[in-house]
C-alpha cells in the first residue's frame, strides 16, 4: 500500500524527471565546470585543462590579486571565520565597519551596509524602506533579483504598489509615473529602480535622464550597479561616474562585491545614512541572517584600496573592451554595442546558443550561452565578458575561435 508521503514523492519525482528529461533532449541541460585552482584570465578546468575564461564577473583581475588573497587570510586570522549570528545580536567585527566605511567614500554617499549577496541586499531594501500606498517603478529588463525583490516587498508590505517601464524608454517611464499621479492607491513615493548595467544586454541605465525625471516627479532613484561599479567612469566608481552624477545624486545603490571588487561574496546598500539606519533596524536579512564573512569583507576592501589607487586598472580594461570588441565585429559577428565589458552576440536560439559555447570550450575558449528563462525566448547568446587582467594574446584566440565558429555557423 503506497502512503500518502510515498505518493508525494514518486509524483515529484517522475514531475522532476519528466523536466531535466526535456531539457537534456532539447540541448538546453546545463553542466557545471570544475576549476581546479583560482580564477583568472586563464583557468584550469576538470578534464579539459587550460583554457581561457571569457565568461566571469572578474573584471578588474582582482579575484586572485595577491594583496586581495592576503588581506582575506589575515582577516581569518584576526577575526575567525565569521560572526556566528546576526549582527544586532552579538556585535559586529571592526572588519565590517571598516568595509562599509570604504564602500560609502568609494560611492562618494553618506553609509552603507554589507549582506552575504547582493540578492539579498535586494531583498531587503525594498521591503524595508518601502511602504503602503508607495509604488516601485522597475526597468523590464532589471536583474533578477530586483524583480523578486519587489514581489516579496509587495507581499510584506500590503497596498506597496509595483509597475514596469519599458528597457530604457523614458517616455515610457513618464507614462507610468503619470498614471501613478492619478492613481487613488499611491498615496505615497515613486521609487524608480534601474540597473546601472544590464548584465545580459551589456548596455547602460540612462542615469542623466532618470534622474532627471525622478526630480521632476519627486521620485527616488534606486540603482544595482552591479556590473558597473569598477567598471565604468574614469575611476571606475561606477555607472553614474560614467554620466557625470554624483553619487549622492543617486537615492540608493545596490551592489556586489562579488564581481569586480574582489570576485569573493557579497553584497550591499548605500546610500543616504538614515536609510541605513532604517535597513539595520528592520531589514529583515539583517535581523534574520549573519553577517558577511570576515575574510570576504577584508578581501573587499583591499579591491576597493587597490582599485581606488591604480585607475589604469580600468583603462586596461576599457582598451581590452575595445579590442574585443572591433576584433568580433571584424570577422562578421554582431555584438550589441556599448562601453560595458559585456558582448552579447544574439544566435537566437538556446539550445544553439549552448552547443556553441560548448564548440568554444572545445577550442579552449569558455564562453557561456544563455538561453530561457535567463533571457526571453528566442534571444539567446554567447555572452562574452572581458577582464583587465587578459592580454591581447587572450583576446586574439577569442577572436580566433570565435572565426572558426563563424565559418561553420555562419
Amino acid at each position: 500500500m503506497t502512503t500518502t508521503h510515498e505518493s508525494g514523492s514518486i509524483a515529484f519525482a517522475n514531475r522532476t524527471a519528466s523536466v531535466l528529461e526535456g531539457l537534456e533532449s532539447g540541448g538546453q541541460l546545463k553542466h557545471l565546470q570544475t576549476i581546479d585552482g583560482p580564477m583568472g584570465p586563464s583557468i584550469e578546468i576538470r578534464g579539459r585543462g587550460t583554457v581561457d575564461c571569457f565568461c566571469s564577473n572578474n573584471y578588474l583581475g582582482l579575484a586572485n590579486h595577491p594583496e586581495v588573497v592576503e588581506a582575506g587570510l589575515k582577516g581569518l586570522e584576526q577575526f575567525g571565520a565569521g560572526t556566528a549570528s546576526v549582527r544586532f545580536i552579538c556585535g559586529t567585527f571592526e572588519a565590517h565597519d571598516r568595509l562599509e566605511s570604504t564602500i560609502a567614500d568609494f560611492l562618494g554617499v553618506e553609509a552603507s551596509y554589507t549582506f552575504v549577496s547582493c540578492w539579498t541586499a535586494s531583498e531587503a531594501i525594498f521591503g524595508t524602506l518601502c511602504e503602503p500606498g508607495d509604488i516601485i517603478i522597475s526597468d523590464e529588463l532589471n536583474h533578477a533579483c530586483i524583480i523578486d525583490g519587489m514581489r516579496l516587498a509587495a507581499v510584506i508590505k500590503k497596498g506597496l504598489l509595483k509597475s514596469v517601464y519599458r528597457h530604457s524608454d523614458m517616455g515610457h517611464l513618464r507614462e507610468v509615473l503619470e498614471a501613478a499621479r492619478s492613481n487613488p492607491d499611491m498615496t505615497g513615493i515613486p521609487w524608480v529602480v534601474t540597473d546601472g548595467v544590464f548584465s545580459m544586454e551589456g548596455d547602460l541605465g540612462k542615469l542623466d535622464e532618470l534622474r532627471a525625471i525622478c526630480d521632476e516627479y519627486g521620485a527616488m532613484l534606486v540603482v544595482d550597479d552591479s556590473h558597473g561599479t569598477g567598471v565604468m567612469g574614469e575611476t571606475g566608481r561606477g555607472t553614474h561616474e560614467h554620466f557625470g552624477l554624483k553619487g549622492s545624486q543617486v537615492d540608493f545603490f545596490t551592489g556586489t562585491l562579488g564581481k569586480a571588487l574582489g570576485g569573493g561574496a557579497g553584497g550591499y546598500i548605500a546610500g543616504s545614512r538614515a536609510g541605513i539606519e532604517m535597513i539595520i533596524q528592520r531589514g529583515r536579512p539583517t535581523l534574520f541572517s549573519n553577517a558577511l564573512p570576515t575574510t570576504v569583507a577584508c578581501s573587499a576592501n583591499k579591491a576597493i584600496e587597490l582599485l581606488d589607487k591604480n585607475p589604469d586598472l580600468v583603462q586596461k580594461l576599457r582598451d581590452n573592451v575595445a579590442y574585443a570588441r572591433k576584433g568580433i565585429r571584424e570577422i562578421g559577428f554582431e555584438v550589441i554595442e556599448s562601453p560595458t565589458a559585456i558582448c552579447p552576440i544574439i544566435v537566437g536560439d538556446t539550445a544553439k546558443a549552448i552547443a556553441m559555447s560548448n564548440e568554444l570550450l572545445d577550442m579552449g575558449v569558455f564562453v557561456i550561452g544563455f538561453g530561457f528563462p535567463v533571457v526571453p525566448e528566442g534571444t539567446a547568446r554567447l555572452r562574452v565578458q572581458i577582464s583587465a587582467a587578459h592580454e591581447q594574446e587572450h583576446l586574439d584566440r577569442l577572436i580566433a575561435a570565435l572565426a572558426e565558429l563563424k565559418k561553420k555557423h555562419g
